[in-house]
């Protein structure tokens, strides 16, 4: 939904003459919703503002959650939830053809707003547009490009509107909003599910759906101003073509963690055999898991993301295997290790417990990991409990 458009194709006395500029009574207020696209950043859709006026010759989009690339320490700040983004103006030809080369469907719904609503909004926008005004604080769930149009639509009708649920409502949690737009073994769904907490498993409430662009077209087509409808008409202003899908599942998480899953069994199998164990195989795990573990509480508590919170991915990727390091490194490993490898398997099914009590769901690719890594820590558990090992 965050997306840089072209900003110098700008009206440029618009924001010089703002208190000078009035629309006319023919003048008409949409809404744009954006289709998703191909890659990540694209794939929840984005919605904007058209103001349009055929006797003022103004034909201009607005859209929130365009990046600022000139903010400093823009990579810092991005990381810590701390970015602030801006939001875009352009010509709607620029816009259409943007998105049409993306071969994106674009959705148009004309508001029916009454002459001073309209140029009350349109007042609020190119207000908003002033370089003084221009940066937000973006959240992903709660302050983004589709939550910016209801909140701004709603002022302009003094909250006189009723959002009425679709027919093809159906509660759901934040995260299973996010995924009905991904495959779900897919790196990005999986690098959702790895980084997000139990947070966006909580139900979202109708008006909380709204966080995503399809959803504000949705709930627009249904939503009443006064007796009114709110929407006056719903046109297709370009319909996406249909192409060939690119996915390859030999490349997706949950056939590459199930070779490394079946690896771990098979080496720890081996090693069973031959009552020995492979260093270089728990140096590796409890280096990766620990890190991911250190990955995950910056996440929660180093930064202002709010759905990075009450990460329990934290159960299976310990922070703590990278403090113990140094015991997998010996050849002989210390009895009081064999307690530490039984807390990490009570914390795997405590994670077991999380998934299917529905506290927390979390990525299927994890499932032939999370599978090797439990039968590893039984073996290791049963290893350092014999006075005699031998290690390769």
């Amino acid at each position: 939904m965050r997306h840089v458009l072209l900003l110098f194709t700008l009206f440029i006395p618009l924001c010089i003459s703002a208190q000078k500029l009035e629309i006319s009574e023919n003048s008409e207020i949409s809404v744009l919703t954006i289709g998703p696209g191909n890659t990540l950043n694209d794939a929840f859709g984005h919605s904007a503002f058209r103001i349009k006026d055929d006797t003022t010759k103004i034909d201009l989009v607005f859209n929130y959650g365009v990046y600022d690339f000139e903010a400093p320490n823009f990579i810092l700040k991005f990381a810590q939830g701390k970015l602030n983004y801006l939001i875009g103006l352009n010509r709607f030809d620029d816009f259409y053809n943007a998105y049409t080369h993306q071969n994106r469907s674009i959705k148009e719904q004309t508001l029916n707003l009454s002459t001073a609503e309209k140029q009350k909004l349109f007042n609020y926008l190119i207000d908003n547009y002033k370089p003084e005004n221009r940066r937000y604080l973006y959240d992903f769930l709660f302050n983004n490009c589709a939550t910016k149009i209801k909140d701004v639509t709603k002022l302009v009708s003094n909250n006189a509107l009723e959002f009425n649920t679709p027919k093809n409502y159906k509660k759901a949690t934040f995260r299973t909003l996010i995924q009905e737009n991904l495959n779900k073994n897919s790196w990005g769904s999986f690098g959702i599910d790895l980084a997000l907490g139990s947070i966006i498993d909580r139900e979202a409430t109708p008006e909380q759906h709204m966080f995503l662009p399809k959803n504000i077209y949705s709930f627009f087509k249904n939503a009443k101003k006064g007796n009114e409808a709110l929407v006056s008409s719903n046109t297709i202003l370009f319909l996406k073509k249909q192409e060939q899908s690119t996915s390859n599942f030999l490349l997706s998480p949950l056939f590459i963690f199930s070779l490394i899953g079946l690896l771990i069994i098979f080496i720890t199998y081996r090693d069973y055999t031959r009552e020995k164990r492979t260093k270089i195989l728990d140096i590796i795990l409890f280096g990766l898991t620990g890190l991911a573990g250190i990955i995950i509480l910056l996440l929660w508590f180093a930064t202002d993301h709010q759905t990075t919170q009450n990460n329990y991915n934290l159960l299976w990727a310990n922070p703590l295997n990278i403090i113990l390091l140094y015991q997998v490194f010996k050849n002989k490993l210390s009895r009081w290790f064999n307690k530490y490898l039984k807390f990490l398997v009570i914390l795997l099914c405590l994670l077991v417990f999380h998934w299917l009590s529905g506290v927390q769901v979390f990525a299927i690719g994890l499932i032939p990991l999370l599978l090797g890594i439990i039968i590893r820590y039984i073996y290791l558990i049963k290893y350092t409990g014999v006075k005699k090992t031998t290690v390769l």
